[in-house]
């Protein structure tokens, strides 16, 4: 009988030293998953905020969409305007030219005038 005496406490402390064990990886199991749940509610709300972020960012992409089309119908309207101001420009070269060979005929007219009449030329 003194067998099972001297058996008792070596088990005890075996049921003892396991249950500590076993206490200790369920500490350091639910330490672990309780660090990987706080890192995804982390990147649940980084989520969100970024998720709010852009959707600003749409917004002003929509606002700046409907200006865009009204500046391409505004300046669509300035189209007819630019034609006319082109072709404006181009009598207006057209008329220059037209000046200098009258200019130049007019100071050929001048120094025959002038040389028929024996009007001595001002200098």
């Amino acid at each position: 009988m003194a067998e099972k005496t001297d058996q008792q406490p070596s088990r005890d402390e075996l049921a003892e030293s396991l249950n500590d064990l076993f206490t200790s990886v369920f500490a350091m199991v639910k330490s672990e998953l309780q660090g990987t749940n706080n890192q995804l509610e982390l990147l649940e709300k980084m989520n969100l905020r970024v998720g709010e972020e852009y959707k600003g960012y749409g917004d002003v992409a929509s606002g700046l969409r409907v200006f865009v089309e009204q500046l391409k119908s505004k300046s669509g309207s300035f189209d007819e305007y630019a034609q006319k101001i082109e072709t404006i420009d181009q009598q207006v070269t057209e008329f220059e030219a037209v000046i200098s060979m009258l200019d130049r005929y007019v100071s050929a007219l001048e120094s025959k005038l002038q040389s028929a009449c024996h009007i001595p030329s001002p200098s």
